[in-house]
């Protein structure tokens, strides 16, 4: 054992605080200097992470306290981003649970403390926020210890010890009511419970690699804990393939540590370190480094498998290339399989129709996350509604249920219940919280899929909404998910505000004036379940007697613009998406209004 490391992971629900105490730790682990202005939220590098304000990779960083190593990965806090919790699990030896002294331990708090306790690994408890109005740290603490039984976990988890603070103040405290100071009681706490690394110095170099990293100079860099003997430059080693167990012969032609939000060269890196190491032409997530031809693989932790699949098309849209450069079949295949190197939770395969693909994956949010990256970087796409993975089980068809927690004003209870019953949900439990209420249910994944956007508009942007897998069950029946239709265009052009203002009769727009609009382009919502094409380019015949500009916006109201997540959830199984780095569209599959009606009779008739 390395006694002088400690490798830890940062685990909590979305928004307790997790990545702006990793600023603080790093600031005070002597990572900046002390008039360095940095970024808040260091870690979250990523412009998406920046703008949704979550965590979607795990990052490594590492900073230096008493002359200890303390490497820290920060894990996001989002269930459908369990691949990356996974695989920081594999690298580290203790975790920080990080719980708001408000909320209490939430949803993805229990889903990434469950994968924490089946680990074995060693639990320190952060009780964050106290300073924030109405905190409640010593009930709160009670809350973690109970979720902790639910978890079943070992007497030594449950003694986890806990300390208290404000990683926004940046102070720690052992005990409730001690004078407010600076971080040392974390630190201290870290270094007296976390365990040093388990590794075999003295036995021949092996390392199991838990994340791919990437540099312009380099190429592919493989990151992991070394779990025996050491790692220089200009070793030998050999490459087990995680996918076939083949073997390959490579060469470590540079070594890196982690040192504050970067890294730093070094000729020898040592056993239970994290570390990543260059020289591999191809190398993937899950493949084991030997220096010994006859070594052993390393066994690499089961992903919990997808429960979504969805379609991601090539735009054969009458305004393709308009706004994208990068469009064909080929380039989206590419993009995809060029994924799948880094992201394990995320399956893909090829399709018997020309410039479609499956992709599978945990959620909406982890698809929306890899369509938004991908229209940042030029491409033009199609994409599907989600359809639930379904099982044969015993000859009978089986769905993937979820638990659901929504917390909604106490007057917005009665609504949330009639939309849970509409989804085939079914109460397990409902807690009277000071200002709210907590709901707790079990539900189809496919009755969940829009739920979000129900609780929303249902409580005006009140809700919160959480959700956990809970298993594959008997398949639940017909769900009704959207009981609104839609108008669509049926004619080319731009859109005027002469044309919107009769349109908003029929119901919600999604455009406004001046856009570009095709046929079979959906530009609003129908609030009964029917589709009623409308004409969104008419323009005012002109007279002698009235002007062009008479009266054109009046009581038009603003268009709802939905986000790409929304988009995904809200289409129908016969729309799509239509991406590109402009625009989001949401359009029917058949664009010609004759075709559509064929199409539906011939699927009525069969």
């Amino acid at each position: 054992m390395n006694q002088n490391i400690r490798n830890i992971a940062i685990i909590a629900h979305v928004d307790h605080g997790k990545t702006t105490l990793v600023d603080k730790l790093l600031k005070e682990g002597g990572v900046f200097r002390a008039n360095q202005q940095i970024e808040e939220r260091a870690m979250d590098s990523m412009d998406l992470e920046k703008e949704k304000g979550i965590t979607i990779k795990a990052k490594n960083t590492s900073v230096h306290w008493k002359d200890k190593i303390i490497n820290i990965v920060d894990t996001p806090g989002h269930a459908d981003f369990g691949g990356e919790v996974e695989r920081a699990l594999r690298m580290v030896d203790g975790v920080l649970l990080v719980v708001d002294a408000y909320d209490g331990p939430q949803a993805q708090t229990r889903f990434v403390l469950r994968k924490a306790l089946a680990h074995g690994l060693k639990v320190v408890l952060v009780i964050n926020k106290i300073d924030r109005e109405n905190a409640e740290p010593a009930r709160m603490y009670d809350k973690v210890l109970e979720l902790l039984m639910e978890l079943n976990a070992s007497e030594e988890q449950f003694d986890a010890p806990v300390v208290y603070g404000s990683g926004r103040d940046g102070y720690m405290m052992f005990h409730l009511g001690e004078e407010a100071k600076d971080m040392s009681p974390l630190f201290q706490t870290i270094l007296d419970h976390v365990p040093p690394p388990f590794a075999k110095p003295n036995e021949p170099f092996h390392m199991l690699v838990s994340n791919i990293d990437w540099s312009d100079y380099v190429g592919r860099i493989a990151v992991g804990k070394i779990l025996g003997g050491t790692a220089r430059v200009g070793d030998p080693v050999f490459v087990i393939r995680h996918a076939d167990g083949k073997r390959a012969r490579a060469k470590i032609t540079r070594a890196f540590e982690f040192t504050g939000l970067g890294t730093r060269e070094t000729e020898t890196a040592v056993a239970g370190n994290i570390v990543g190491l260059s020289g591999f032409e191809d190398i993937d997530i899950g493949d084991t480094l030997t220096a010994e031809e006859d070594g052993h693989a390393l066994p690499f932790t089961q992903i919990d498998p997808p429960t979504l699949e969805m379609q991601f098309c090539v735009n054969d849209g009458p305004l393709v290339g308009q706004e994208g450069k990068l469009v064909t079949s080929r380039q989206l295949r590419e993009r995809l399989f060029r994924e799948l190197k880094t992201n394990v939770s995320i399956y893909i395969d090829d399709t018997d129709k020309a410039g479609v693909f499956n992709v599978k994956a945990r959620g909406a949010m982890q698809v929306a996350v890899l369509v938004e990256t991908m229209r940042r970087e030029g491409f033009e796409l199609l994409v599907s509604r989600p359809t639930v993975i379904e099982k044969t089980v015993d000859g009978q068809r089986h769905e993937p249920f979820e638990t659901v927690w929504i917390e909604v004003p106490d007057e917005c209870v009665g609504a949330i219940m009639q939309n849970l019953a509409n989804r085939k949900g079914r109460l397990t439990n409902m807690e009277k919280l000071p200002h709210s209420t907590m709901i707790e249910a079990t539900i189809t994944t496919r009755g969940l899929i829009g739920m979000e956007i129900d609780v929303v508009n249902a409580t005006n942007g009140r809700g919160v909404l959480s959700h956990l897998f809970k298993e594959y069950g008997p398949y639940a029946g017909e769900v009704l998910t959207r009981i609104s239709g839609t108008l669509i265009a049926t004619e080319e052009g731009e859109t005027t505000a002469y044309a919107l203002v009769m349109c908003q009769e029929r119901g919600k727009l999604f455009v406004s004036p001046g856009e570009r609009v095709y046929e079979g382009m959906i530009v609003g919502e129908n609030p009964r379940n029917e589709d009623i094409s409308i004409n969104a380019v008419r323009e005012k015949k002109l007279t002698n007697f009235r002007s062009q500009g008479e009266g054109v916006g009046v009581g038009l109201t603003p268009a709802t613009k939905l986000s790409l997540e929304r988009a995904i959830e809200y289409i129908a199984t016969d729309e799509f998406v239509e991406v590109t780095p402009k625009n989001l569209r949401l359009r029917k599959r058949i664009l010609n209004q004759g075709l559509r009606l064929k199409a539906a009779k011939a699927g009525k008739s069969n």
